[in-house]
């Protein structure tokens, strides 16, 4: 219930919210000093005005970030993250599968620059993301080429490790050093903040960490997405036994569960396991509309129930005798529904009267013979007891909440399923985690799943199972650097150069394996994907004044378009300009000599042809497109242009 405030709105506290929905890391506790007393210290929230700043700004700003949870280069990694860049994403589909009606989406580059990209496209649609980033331990390699990373030099510098003599004025060490571990929250800090935006109000992100980064990564996602935001860390087994580490085998790695808004997410719930289904669901009902239904009895009456005036009550069974449970305060005269106001540690109902009524016509009570644990009016062992009855089917479309420790599916498991593929990876996870993760988020049967760090696809692998599994329509996008293949690897000696050659291979496989083991249920089942890579705009660069141009230079300039950039380049180049996704279905035609592209049946229509006639534009125009895209010289003159 709230309260009535007795003052005027806080203006200052209205404006704090505003900008703590869009920039969370922002904002930081403050003491309150009209709160607080000589004896307890309040809180408010507070402006981190100089972050604000930072992330208002295009340029790395003056200022000591030693405040708050930071490392050398933290500031140059909200500017990275804020940074344009002039790249785009090309269409490959020679390398795809299904192109045409696939809404699946493997894209090849830098995943920074790839969420950059994706942010008009994608921004607010992604349900869930699952990444599995390079853990820091010093012996995984660290490939993305941020330009924001610091060499050693500019770090010594910036953290004046040496004094004016040159004298060192502190030691590092490994992985234990300040710059170590500064490279890799700058790298997953600004990735992370471009993710966020991709979230849906009821998004959710999983990330896979070890132990080495788990504190630095959960300060980051506190400040990107909120510490109110945080679902919770599970704890997961990653492999049994081991002989490896100085003090403690390491077997555990983490997951830590983020949401975009935690009013807005649903709960988590998993399946009910087949041991528990036969465990418990024991009873068959034997007549009614659920006959046939399997159900688990529950007792009405638990003894850790506190003492309740309107649940102690007579309850007459088939016998016609009338039963209650245990306590000393007894009527004279017992019938049904007769009420007993209980003291002390008299036992009660977990439900009142007219709860049990209401369960009864449901046909939601069963009696059944008892050992003694009601007793009659007389104060006897009653030869019956109550049970309510928890229907499987209702159970199983709940689910149970879900534990924060996963001690099954161990990495040993991908091991068979790459070997089962024929595929050459080490260090994947397996699926079944991957769809457990999935499936536990509420309301995701046509969720678009996103990993950034793809490695050897597993999340696309995991959301064809799942689709498989319970019919659903999950879409995924993959994102992986093209890490090259160390020549000694068996995948390189097999044919593949870098880590997305194996992604998409693993994919190809992956799909036509589950359409073969269950060619009857997965007729309709999405198994392609479309190929995009990172590459240069489209556009041609433009770097001189107009007198600095000669003759030559202009020839070069007689399109604005590159020369090696075909039409599916330029019309997926321009749904990335108006945010449109990059998944939906088109066609191209030939009207009047000219190649018109219609894209989501007229969410855009394009025609890139050079002096493109009138009865083209009439045509497009007909068909009332929402966007019509041209070249620069579709038209021979401006009046061309005003015509259209």
């Amino acid at each position: 219930m709230d309260k009535m405030r007795m003052e005027s709105v806080d203006m200052t506290a209205k404006n704090i919210d505003k900008i703590a929905e869009l920039f969370p890391n922002c904002i930081t506790e403050a003491l309150d000093e009209k709160h607080s007393t000589p004896d307890h210290k309040a809180y408010k929230k507070a402006v981190n005005f100089e972050l604000l700043k930072q992330m208002l700004s295009g340029e790395v700003l003056e200022g000591d970030e030693a405040y708050e949870f930071t490392w050398v280069g933290k500031k140059a990694a909200i500017v990275e993250a804020n940074r344009p860049i002039k790249k785009t994403l090309r269409p490959y589909p020679a390398e795809s599968v299904n192109w045409n009606e696939t809404e699946n989406l493997y894209i090849e580059g830098d995943n920074l620059d790839v969420l950059k990209l994706l942010q008009e496209s994608y921004l607010g649609k992604i349900k869930i993301i699952y990444i599995d980033p390079p853990y820091n331990t010093g012996n995984d390699s660290f490939i993305y080429p941020d330009s924001f990373v610091m060499d050693k030099d500019e770090y010594e510098e910036a953290v004046k490790l040496y004094d004016e003599e040159d004298n060192k004025l502190f030691r590092e060490n490994n992985s234990n050093n300040p710059r170590f571990h500064s490279a890799w929250d700058s790298m997953i800090y600004s990735r992370l903040m471009l993710s966020r935006n991709l979230l849906s109000d009821d998004g959710v992100i999983f990330i896979s960490i070890g132990q080495g980064e788990i504190q630095s990564l959960t300060a980051i996602c506190n400040e990107v997405f909120g510490e109110s935001n945080c679902c919770g860390i599970i704890s997961r087994v990653m492999k049994s036994g081991g002989a490896k580490g100085r003090f403690f085998s390491p077997n555990m790695e983490y997951i830590l569960v983020y949401c975009r808004d935690i009013i807005k997410v649903g709960n988590f719930r998993e399946p009910i396991s087949e041991d528990i289904v036969n465990k418990l669901y024991t009873s068959v009902e034997a007549e009614g509309d659920r006959k046939g239904e399997r159900y688990r009895p529950f007792g009405l009456y638990q003894s850790s129930l506190d003492a309740r005036p309107n649940q102690r009550y007579y309850i007459e069974c088939p016998d016609g005798t009338f039963v209650i449970p245990p306590g000393d305060t007894m009527p004279l005269n017992a019938e049904d529904g007769a009420m007993v106001k209980p003291k002390g540690t008299d036992g009660c109902w977990r439900w009142s009267r007219e709860r049990y009524l209401e369960e009864r016509k449901k046909g939601n009570i069963a009696f059944k013979p008892s050992n003694g644990v009601l007793i009659t009016s007389e104060g006897k062992p009653a030869k019956w007891n109550v049970y309510t009855k928890i229907w499987l089917s209702d159970r199983q479309e709940d689910g149970k909440v879900p534990v924060d420790l996963i001690s099954k599916w161990e990495n040993r498991l991908s091991t068979k399923e790459l070997t089962e593929l024929g595929i050459p990876f080490d260090f994947a996870k397996p699926t079944a985690l991957i769809r457990y993760l999935i499936d536990i988020v509420d309301d995701n049967k046509d969720a678009i799943v996103l990993d950034f760090f793809s490695g050897s696809a597993t999340t696309a692998h995991a959301v064809f199972l799942q689709n498989c599994t319970d019919n659903g329509d999950r879409k995924f996008i993959m994102v992986q650097y093209p890490e090259e293949c160390e020549k000694k690897s068996s995948a390189f000696k097999e044919g593949y150069t870098n880590i997305c050659e194996i992604g998409k291979e693993r994919i190809r496989r992956a799909g036509l394996k589950i359409k073969e083991n269950s060619p009857l249920t997965t007729q309709n089942l999405d198994i392609g994907f479309r190929v995009f890579k990172t590459d240069e705009s489209n556009m041609n660069d433009v770097y001189y004044a107009a007198g600095d141009y000669t003759q030559d230079m202009l020839s070069m300039l007689e399109s604005n378009v590159k020369s090696d950039r075909t039409d599916l380049d330029l019309l997926f180049g321009c749904l990335l300009e108006w945010g449109l996704p990059l998944s939906m279905p088109y066609s191209s035609e030939t009207i009047d000599g000219c190649t018109v592209h219609t894209y989501n049946d007229g969410d855009l229509i394009a025609c890139f042809d050079e002096n493109i006639p009138d009865s083209v534009i009439k045509a497009i125009a007909k068909r009332q497109p929402l966007r019509a895209v041209f070249r620069d010289s579709s038209f021979p003159n401006s009046p061309a242009k005003i015509n259209v």
